[in-house]
């Protein structure tokens, strides 16, 4: 038996009692819509709303902002470049590409009067 085609789904539903028309072929693809609306609601819409913020966070990164990058270092930028930053932690003196920030802690106060 393939189950692949649509028949086979359609061959699945429960058959008609005696004397009682089969139901209509659209009424067996209501459930499969409807999982489709509800993937959309709880796993895609989610994660493009999360890259949108994200995009929207690595716009707004400014020099002398206070940082968290994915790999848990905080540090302050010191120069932004198109695709990498420049930030300092401690003594040390990174360049890392700007995907690498997870959050924004604090806000220069030179960004904040522009």
């Amino acid at each position: 038996m393939n189950l692949i085609g649509p028949s086979a789904w359609l061959a699945l539903a429960p058959p008609a009692q005696p004397g009682q028309p089969a139901p209509p072929a659209w009424v067996n693809m209501v459930p499969l819509a409807l999982l489709a609306v509800v993937f959309y609601f709880v796993l895609i819409r989610p994660q493009q709303k999360k890259a949108k913020d994200q995009a929207a966070l690595l716009k707004n990164v400014r020099q002398g902002d206070k940082i968290l990058t994915s790999s848990g270092i905080v540090a302050v930028v010191v120069t932004v470049k198109e695709k990498t930053l420049t930030i300092r932690s401690a003594d040390a003196k990174l360049e890392i590409t700007k995907t690498a920030i997870s959050e924004i802690l604090d806000h220069s106060a030179e960004s904040s009067e522009t």
